[in-house]
């Protein structure tokens, strides 16, 4: 009886520490939305705002356009190329990981090693060989220069390598029986089996290329192809004093990834527990 006791009330405190770290964390943007919603003069000295304003979105909108710096199509720029790299590190995952996993060649186990050995090099460390790249290629200033260097992850062909492994050959077998090509068992047989693994890839893919704010800072100069992180910075730069109108452009950089989270919070979960697996 005691013992039930006991596990009970752990329970309890257990449940009543994480909530207590769950505030903690979810403080800062609960006062960052705040800031962006407050009056000027209450940013600083209330927490809940006498009453709510839109006027530093209004100023953040109506700034950038006077200042040459198109916030909505910066918006837009970040859509583009987030979507665009994911969806082309999702094909070329699958297509890699689906010949790492299901077909035997003498050069597998070294590729697959090579794949995880680059995976613990940080990213940074390869930032001056591929702008080099880049400007030979005459990409600087353009999309390509943003979506050309992720469109491949070695990650996620891990993830997707390990998950096919998984996969039982039977169904492959079947459909190759029926004349069914090597694309048609990864996109209509592999992907649909895997889609837990296939999401996982993509959120932390589109979440890591949102975030993105080194490369693109070093690779794009024109304000009309510069994604938000970079142009939010521009903005901050010229009008840092404006507390209101920087909080309002960070919840707005924010925005679609308190989306995706609330969308797919179920394979974000999944990704953080295999990623500890």
């Amino acid at each position: 009886m005691k013992t039930k006791k006991m596990r009970k009330t752990g329970s309890v405190i257990l449940h009543i520490v994480m909530f207590g770290l769950a505030l903690i964390w979810l403080y800062p943007y609960i006062w960052l939305f705040l800031a962006s919603v407050k009056p000027s003069a209450e940013i600083y000295t209330r927490f809940w705002p006498t009453k709510f304003t839109l006027e530093h979105f209004r100023f953040i909108l109506e700034s950038a356009e006077r200042m040459n710096r198109p916030f909505v199509r910066a918006f837009f720029n970040s859509l583009f190329v987030s979507i665009t790299v994911t969806l082309c590190v999702l094909i070329s995952s699958a297509i890699i990981a689906f010949a790492l996993s299901k077909y035997k060649f003498k050069a597998r186990e070294g590729i697959f090693n090579f794949i995880i050995f680059q995976m613990v090099f940080p990213g940074f460390m390869f930032t001056i060989p591929m702008y080099i790249l880049i400007r030979n290629l005459n990409l600087l200033n353009s999309y390509g220069a943003l979506i050309l260097p992720s469109i491949m992850s070695g990650w996620g062909i891990f993830m997707l390598t390990q998950s096919f492994k998984g996969t039982p050959n039977d169904y492959i077998e079947a459909a190759k029986m029926d004349g069914a090509s090597d694309f048609f068992v990864i996109f209509r047989i592999m992907v649909p089996l895997n889609n837990s693994a296939m999401a996982i890839v993509g959120l932390f893919t589109f979440i890591g290329i949102w975030d993105n704010f080194m490369w693109p800072l070093i690779v794009i100069q024109d304000y009309n192809k510069m994604p938000l992180s970079v142009l939010l910075a521009t903005f901050n730069h010229e009008y840092g004093a404006y507390v209101g109108p920087i909080m309002a452009g960070s919840v707005i950089q924010t925005i679609p990834m308190v989306l995706i989270f609330i969308i797919f919070r179920k394979a974000f979960l999944q990704g953080i527990s295999m990623t500890l697996k």
